[in-house]
């Protein structure tokens, strides 16, 4: 059995499910201009730092370069996004961890968007951030993430 084109019918769904759940990893492919691929790939070596890659290529089949704003989309399990969001490749890559959680739950059939479901993946995020931390011997990486979750832990959003 082969992963679905797309992710879209219930049938399409299922099979991605049942492929997944046989520890189905998906080859990322990365479209985009040159700079772009790169900065990508630097927030794929954090994940892979952070022992997140399995976690990651279970879930997502693509990283796209768009114009708009960044966005998962679930029927190709693909995250669309643009340039400015994966300049800092920490932020980048718990960008990516936080959407590889919400296909995740799409995937699962749990509600994947809204208050409840934002929390799950905003939590998921800051433990990949955590984990990235702990796990880097980079200072300029380690400080990173230091800051990213206390600027996210002084936010006055709450989920």
């Amino acid at each position: 059995m082969e992963f679905p084109e797309r992710v879209y019918t219930e049938e399409e769904v299922k099979q991605a499910k049942a492929l997944i759940d046989k520890g189905y990893k998906h080859e990322i492919q990365i479209i985009g201009n040159a700079k772009f691929t790169e900065k990508v790939k630097k927030a794929l070596r954090l994940i892979k730092a952070a022992d997140f890659f399995d976690f990651f290529t279970t879930y997502i089949r693509s990283i796209k370069e768009i114009d708009g704003l960044t966005q998962l989309r679930q029927s190709e399990a693909s995250i669309w996004t643009n340039l400015y969001a994966v300049e800092n490749p920490v932020d980048a890559a718990s960008l990516f961890i936080q959407k590889a959680n919400s296909m995740k739950e799409f995937l699962e059939g749990r509600l994947y968007y809204g208050g409840e479901a934002e929390k799950r993946s905003h939590e998921k995020r800051k433990g990949f951030l955590r984990e990235l931390g702990n796990k880097s011997m980079e200072k300029k990486v380690i400080d990173e993430c230091e800051r990213l979750l206390k600027m996210w832990s002084e936010s006055s959003i709450v989920y």
